[in-house]
């Protein structure tokens, strides 16, 4: 998956628009799924390269958007704000960490990989409940973390090894949700990926550096094509991650907790059926325990949402 950002303040206007929200919601998380084939459109360019473009054309794309919406003042807002300077410092490490991971795994043949990490993710996000909040979860969520730890240990005996790129997105994305929840609605989504993509542009910077130096930068090498697509990796990132931020502010949250598995759901078909990427029984036990796991969940979910529901009728 991709940077979300926290919602900016609903408005009333677009609060209890439920269509609208599915439409947002299906786009942000059907480009999302849909990301793949995009950044294979871009081979031979490496995954350091690909990244670095991408951190640089996502800054440009919304300097513009700023500037068409004469929004600077809020990432001005933001940067003389210390303490939310250093969540969006830390929140730009995993970010960064997500992305090159998954743009990797994409280029490198594990699709069907990074699917399955972002399948998990609800799961790990549970659990940093339990380990960093000390939440107390409820027995379905229990079993459900419990069928996923199964699920992980049947994939590692069917891939020989631990699936890594899968357990390092889960993570990664995991923990940037987290502390990006540290900021609260006081970050919407296009001025928090502005203040991401300032601090991240060293980093691209210095890859790009290290990449001319040790090979050959590959935009625009292969032909015309290979200029536009990296510029259009800032539209991408960012437009998908606009749209998000619009369905949340329209969708429940359980709403959004069923649809965002959309966008794992494409990334997998991409990997089985045009990637062909190999899917060996074991692997299909992983996902198939994978997958009743989340259903535990979101049923659970479901279930607990609607009790509070009742108890907030019932109390007024």
């Amino acid at each position: 998956m991709e940077s979300v950002g926290a919602a900016s303040t609903p408005d009333p206007a677009e609060t209890f628009s439920p269509r609208g929200g599915l439409a947002y919601a299906a786009s942000a998380y059907g480009l999302w799924g849909l990301l793949p084939v995009f950044f294979l459109a871009l081979v031979p360019m490496g995954p350091v390269e690909l990244v670095a473009w991408r951190i640089v054309f996502s800054l440009v794309f919304c300097a513009v958007l700023l500037t068409a919406t004469r929004s600077w003042h809020r990432v001005v807002a933001i940067l003389r704000r210390g303490r939310t300077v250093a969540i969006m410092a830390a929140a730009s490490v995993f970010i960064f960490i997500n992305w090159q991971t998954y743009v990797f795994g994409t280029l490198s043949g594990h699709v069907v990989d990074a699917a399955l990490g972002y399948f998990i993710n609800p799961i790990f996000t549970v659990l940093i409940g339990v380990v960093v909040l000390r939440e107390r979860l409820r027995a379905p969520q229990w079993v459900a973390v419990g069928i996923a730890g199964v699920a992980v240990v049947v994939l590692a005996v069917g891939y020989g090894t631990v699936p890594w790129i899968a357990l390092v997105l889960a993570t990664s994305f995991g923990l940037y949700g987290y502390i990006k929840k540290r900021v609260g609605g006081t970050v919407d989504a296009l001025s928090g990926l502005t203040v991401e993509s300032l601090f991240l542009l060293p980093v691209a910077a210095v890859a790009l550096v290290v990449v001319s130096l040790t090979s050959e930068l590959m935009i625009g090498a292969p032909g015309p094509w290979h200029v536009g697509l990296p510029i259009l990796s800032g539209v991408v990132t960012a437009v998908p991650l606009l749209f998000f931020a619009s369905a949340s502010r329209r969708l429940p949250l359980v709403t959004m907790g069923l649809v965002q598995f959309v966008a794992p759901l494409l990334q997998f078909i991409v990997g089985v059926v045009l990637l062909r990427e190999a899917m060996p029984l074991e692997r299909w036990i992983g996902f198939g325990l994978v997958w009743v796991a989340l259903v535990v969940l979101m049923v659970d979910l479901v279930v607990a949402s609607r009790g509070t529901r009742r108890a907030r009728a019932a109390a007024v």
